[in-house]
């Protein structure tokens, strides 16, 4: 059994509906944690393209993404998620984390409850999993022994500064912010945690998305019970690799 926090509003649908599609098809048991119980609400903005312009295309889910959102949201699974405060860390294999970067994702990524909860899950060397904005969770939860960030002394991708930054300038025109959660870049704030900067990973530039047959432009990074990927073109990738870490601990 897995869980998946997401926030009340703004997380991103593919980097939580594509793993979830690829986990539940292979009889993987999902709850999700919401910070007040409630289900969560995705990102409209990605779901149908407005304010997007010419970039439309480029910038909103695929439809794969969308029909795979549109069909979780449906299940009771997400319908009945627990509160943050109830997460109790031993009745999990692994947690995995999507990102997204609608400033609604700030209930989630500056929750000191959910902090905590990834904390203990690096603790108990249980599987975890983070993908773009979800590397910014991953790198807060702090070790109650070291008092470092969890991840200070391991390998990791997110976001990268050119990544964000290049959606940023696309469209500051018109949507202002809206690409700008904060305003430290994801890879800046995740370097920021490491014990060197080397041991954040870019990958190679590529415009293009993954799917379940191509994982040539995904950049997925594993280290022990620790894996990461950057955006939502990693997605597939991401799915499956943390699909086969949790059958090597289950």
């Amino acid at each position: 059994m897995i869980l998946i926090p997401l926030p009340r509003y703004g997380f991103d649908p593919t980097e939580a509906s594509i793993p979830w599609k690829y986990l539940s098809e292979r009889g993987v048991k999902i709850v999700f944690a919401t910070p007040d119980g409630k289900p969560a609400v995705t990102d409209e903005r990605l779901i149908t393209g407005k304010g997007f312009g010419p970039f439309k295309k480029f910038l909103m889910a695929a439809p794969e993404a969308i029909a795979a959102y549109r069909e979780m949201v449906r299940g009771s699974a997400f319908q009945q998620p627990i509160q943050y405060t109830a997460i109790a860390t031993e009745k999990y294999t692994a947690i995995l984390l999507p990102g997204g970067h609608d400033k609604g994702m700030k209930t989630y990524l500056e929750s000191s409850v959910l902090q905590g909860k990834v904390a203990e899950f690096f603790a108990y060397q249980k599987l975890v999993g983070a993908i773009c904005h979800g590397t910014v969770l991953a790198a807060r939860a702090t070790d109650q022994q070291t008092k470092r960030s969890v991840l200070y002394e391991y390998q990791t991708t997110g976001l990268l500064k050119n990544q964000e930054m290049g959606a940023y300038y696309l469209t500051a025109l018109w949507l202002k912010d809206y690409y700008r959660t904060y305003p430290v870049t994801v890879e800046a704030e995740v370097k920021s945690a490491l014990r060197s900067s080397t041991q954040f990973h870019t990958g190679k530039f590529s415009l293009g998305r993954d799917s379940e047959t191509d994982e040539s432009p995904a950049l997925v990074v594993e280290d022990r019970n620790y894996l990461s990927a950057r955006w939502p073109g990693d997605a597939h990738t991401f799915a499956k690799k943390f699909f086969q870490q949790l059958q090597k601990m289950e």
